[in-house]
């Protein structure tokens, strides 16, 4: 590891490790895009099923930030310790995190159980939503301690540079999850259980592939006992924690956009906004996951570089890394303005779902060239453990779009509301970037100066 990252140049290491895991991430999508699509096509119930399954998601979403929080973490912390030479916190990382995800998936799992139905009405469901949503629900959340540990461990496979294995990993799970959704679903007709049911065996395979790879294969580090204590946890969840407020904070966005849907259009248009936001959502996944993807695969880079002292190579990696997330999602808003009804027609068959949602969509994304610049700035500064610089600007963006979703429908028609991401995201990359040159990248220039190369 330490050998081919000191030897190599950044824009094939970015390409080496982020491609991959972008890859993996297009089937990882499949986990919730799968689900949406079949279930979608029910008949009679679908575009209901798809509205409880897109207000379950942020709950669940949520449920897996606990996985990056950890694994980001604890495969940053890895990684630093691995550039400074410092083999002994590199294994207490990798063992705590181990204990962590197992402590909070048991918590967690209870907790989202005990509570389903009054979080469920508080995330948007209606009556008629509440039975699948809660079947789905109740399902998906039993699955919590392998969805996490799969999830949670797969980032040290790729903190060390083993972006292939990290991705078959994710391909193991999509491809049982379509198998499964597809017996399930129509072969049984077991509906939205099906779906959830399919998904968790999925992650159940998953789960078993990393662990066995971190404990069976012969890495820079492996899974092992002991060595426990608080402070690695602290120095864990220190860096861990932006990617769980991050997380969070999208949640919290999803949610409040299905509330305002429910609460200006009513029971029966706020079910059939909802549903198009779903299918939004599902678009926003093929956005974020593959992009996020890029980060997580490269972010060792930046632990590494940053770890090692070498400020050109940091600065490298955030050029390149952007350079790849920005080319990924310029062909994505090309597609979004051009043909969205291509993608929507895979979610539903009724015309006027059809019609809504594609316009909506297209509103919807205008402004994602600009996510390009938050995942390489805000996710590279995170992976170096630089919290203090990456939130702000990641939050400044959220914020914007929190505000816009409240205040556009009490000024302007309910459609507009679906302009408010591409505000924030335009907005918002102009604000990162100008604060990103002005302050942060002197600051880190003066910082590693007198260790760097």
């Amino acid at each position: 590891m330490e050998k081919e990252f000191n030897t190599r140049s950044i824009a094939g290491l970015v390409l080496r490790l982020g491609i991959p895991a972008m890859l993996a991430q297009f089937f990882n999508i499949l986990y919730s895009i799968v689900d949406r699509i079949f279930v979608g096509n029910i008949e009679n119930t679908g575009e209901l099923s798809l509205a409880a399954i897109g207000i379950c998601a942020p709950a669940l979403t949520a449920v897996t930030a606990f996985a990056f929080m950890v694994g980001i973490g604890g495969a940053s912390l890895m990684s630093i310790s691995i550039g400074r030479g410092d083999r002994q916190q590199a294994q207490r990382a990798i063992n705590n995190s181990v204990l962590m995800l197992v402590v909070i998936s048991l918590g967690v799992t209870a907790l989202a159980l005990i509570f389903r139905r009054e979080l469920l009405y508080m995330l948007g469901a209606s009556d008629n939503i509440y039975p699948l949503a809660s079947t789905y629900f109740t399902i998906y959340i039993s699955g919590t301690f392998a969805s996490l540990m799969g999830m949670g461990m797969n980032q040290f496979i790729l903190a060390q540079g083993y972006a292939r294995e990290g991705m078959i990993s994710v391909i193991l799970g999509a491809v049982v999850n379509v198998i499964l959704d597809s017996l399930f679903i129509y072969g049984l007709d077991m509906g939205v259980q099906g779906a959830a049911i399919a998904t968790v065996i999925s992650q159940i395979c998953t789960m078993v592939y990393v662990l066995r790879f971190l404990i069976c294969k012969k890495l820079t580090v492996n899974i092992g006992l002991g060595s426990y204590n608080v402070r690695t946890v602290g120095r864990i969840l220190s860096i861990g924690i932006m990617s769980f407020l991050i997380t969070l904070l999208d949640n919290f966005m999803i949610v409040l956009l299905n509330v305002q849907l429910r609460r200006y259009g009513g029971e029966l248009t706020g079910d059939k906004y909802i549903a198009c936001a779903a299918i939004i959502q599902s678009f926003m996944i093929l956005v974020n996951n593959p992009g996020q993807g890029v980060t997580t695969g490269c972010g060792t880079l930046f632990s590494f570089h940053y770890g090692a002292g070498n400020y050109k190579k940091v600065m490298d990696s955030f050029k390149y890394v952007f350079l790849l997330c920005a080319a990924y999602l310029g062909i994505l808003l090309i597609l979004s303005q051009t043909i969205p009804d291509l993608f929507v027609r895979v979610f539903s068959r009724n015309n006027d779902t059809i019609g809504l949602a594609s316009e909506f969509l297209s509103r919807y994304t205008l402004g994602i060239l600009g996510v390009a610049v938050q995942y390489a700035v805000v996710d590279g500064l995170t992976a170096m453990g630089k919290i203090k610089y990456a939130f702000p600007v990641s939050f400044f963006r959220k914020i914007l779009y929190i505000v816009f979703v409240a205040v556009l429908p009490m000024v302007t028609s309910l459609e507009n509301i679906f302009y408010a991401c591409a505000i924030s995201d335009i907005v918002g990359s102009l604000f990162t970037i100008t604060v990103f040159f002005s302050l942060i990248r002197p600051r880190l220039r003066k910082e590693m100066h007198q260790s760097g190369v």
